[in-house]
């Protein structure tokens, strides 16, 4: 599978306000996820996954609690998973992973953006069957073979694992997602993930190059900065 998962776009914040919307994107998650599973994250596996990956980026503790008293209310939002996808610069496939309370206005939104540089927005399943929907996870070790039998034990699907630089990358499809995290959580004492999400991993990349390049870096500007956009996956390279 190779090292093809880090060329997914990052949130990066360069600025105050880039900060405050990573931390609402974050913040919407867990309220929908804490809301769909219950509030508790010791019962809830994705929240508690959600909550740590929030860390590791440095959401500050208030915004994940008050995400978690709104979901404890009961009230609140109601926003629903949308999926788009479509051809971004240099015909590289991009999908766009959305959480709206209005999929008219985000889908609106989305289309602009890809229409402002000149982009094509497919239909559902365009680009998505040229992705693997797997399981990341990531940490400090060298025991690839000990890591393989862990997961073999529990059952665990692998589809790939990865050892370079003092640490082991698992991927796995993302229905295994729970089973393969607990399997190592159970095989390695204080085991820590640097990588514990779900991503679309590109099964090839398509190389951009010159004006495509500064068009897709402003098509993923565009996009980061819609609020109903939560993750933006491609496969371009550059």
């Amino acid at each position: 599978m190779g090292r093809a998962y880090q060329n997914r776009k990052e949130s990066i914040a360069k600025t105050a306000n880039a900060k405050t919307k990573v931390n609402g994107k974050y913040g919407r998650e867990i309220y929908v996820c804490a809301k769909a599973g219950g509030p508790d994250p010791d019962g809830n596996l994705s929240l508690r996954g959600l909550i740590d990956r929030a860390k590791r980026d440095q959401v500050p503790s208030h915004v994940i609690e008050k995400a978690l008293e709104k979901a404890r209310g009961g009230g609140g939002e109601d926003y629903s998973p949308a999926r788009y996808e479509g051809f971004g610069p240099g015909n590289c496939m991009v999908i766009v992973d959305c959480l709206s309370d209005n999929p008219n206005r985000t889908f609106g939104d989305v289309r602009q953006c890809f229409t402002k540089t000149k982009c094509k927005i497919g239909s559902p399943g365009s680009v998505s069957h040229m992705f693997d929907h797997c399981a990341i996870l990531a940490f400090s070790g060298d025991d690839e073979e000990a890591v393989l039998e862990a997961l073999m034990m529990a059952d665990v699907d692998v589809s790939d694992i990865e050892c370079e630089d003092g640490k082991i990358t698992v991927f796995a499809p993302n229905t295994e997602y729970f089973k393969a995290k607990q399997a190592l959580i159970e095989a390695f004492e204080g085991i820590d993930f640097e990588v514990d999400e779900i991503q679309f991993v590109p099964q090839t990349t398509t190389e951009i190059s010159g004006d495509d390049v500064a068009q897709f870096e402003r098509f993923l500007d565009l996009l980061n900065d819609l609020d109903d956009v939560q993750n933006v996956y491609h496969n371009a390279e550059y």
